[in-house]
């Protein structure tokens, strides 16, 4: 299902939005050294149902996970890179860490993933890598414009990423959202220009561009949900929400 949004729904996407940025920011504030997964887990908990909103992930049960996922947002830790599970972990300085949320509020959906390396220590390797989201994610969103098709975000991504010299997993990527958090189309981190389908404005789409240092290829935890290189080398993901609008993108999910 492809939804195009009207102004009514654009207004409310851009309040669920603001909601995901300003939880992500105000959890990457808090998730130092000493903080344990499940205490994120629940502060997000917290600050979804403070707003009157309602977690996507809690009852989410895909064919990819086993059972419903459980928990208010994805914790994922160095070579953890997507659909991470909170679990007992306490984080360490120098972890990688991986925050992704979706909430509904009003019936909008919005999806938002941040990176960050905890601590005083900064592997450079890592930082670089989380800059390289960053910039395949404002790629894509330079690219998506009225007119513009999916291959054109998913070329502009795939370039950035390639050229930083990281593999591409394309099984997993970004996606339609509106009503429900995971719709049509499917927007692969790499991709051929002028195909796919043709963008029109109250589309929503949440880009999400990930890598893994040294493999394409992921391996699912023993818990049934998390995805880990199979390497074991360091991963990393950036995704902001964005709207098509007859001006270009509008990024829905930066904080207030």
């Amino acid at each position: 299902m492809i939804e195009i949004l009207g102004p009514d729904e654009l207004a409310r996407a851009k309040r669920t939005g603001a909601l995901v940025g300003g939880i992500l920011q105000a959890l990457r504030s808090r998730s130092t050294v000493g903080t344990n997964l499940l205490d994120i887990d629940r502060w997000a908990q917290r600050m979804i149902l403070d707003a009157g909103a309602q977690s996507c992930y809690v009852d989410y049960e895909p064919s990819f996970g086993r059972g419903p996922f459980g928990h208010y947002i994805c914790t994922s830790v160095n070579d953890a890179v997507l659909h991470g599970l909170p679990h007992d972990y306490t984080l360490a300085d120098g972890d990688l860490l991986s925050l992704d949320l979706a909430v509904s509020l009003d019936g909008i959906a919005a999806d938002s993933a941040i990176s960050l390396v905890v601590g005083a220590s900064q592997p450079s390797e890592s930082v670089e890598m989380i800059h390289a989201t960053e910039r395949a994610l404002a790629a894509g969103i330079a690219a998506a414009r009225p007119g513009a098709r999916i291959g054109d975000i998913s070329h502009a991504i795939g370039t950035v990423l390639s050229e930083a010299g990281y593999p591409i997993n394309t099984e997993f990527g970004g996606h339609g959202i509106g009503s429900t958090m995971h719709q049509d189309p499917h927007v692969t981190n790499a991709g051929r220009p002028g195909r796919g389908y043709t963008l029109r404005p109250g589309l929503l789409l949440a880009l999400e561009p990930w890598v893994m240092v040294d493999t394409d290829e992921l391996v699912t935890d023993a818990d049934g949900w998390t995805l880990r290189s199979a390497t074991g080398c360091r991963t990393a993901h950036s995704e902001h929400t964005i709207a098509i609008t007859d001006d270009g993108a509008e990024i829905l999910t930066l904080p207030a």
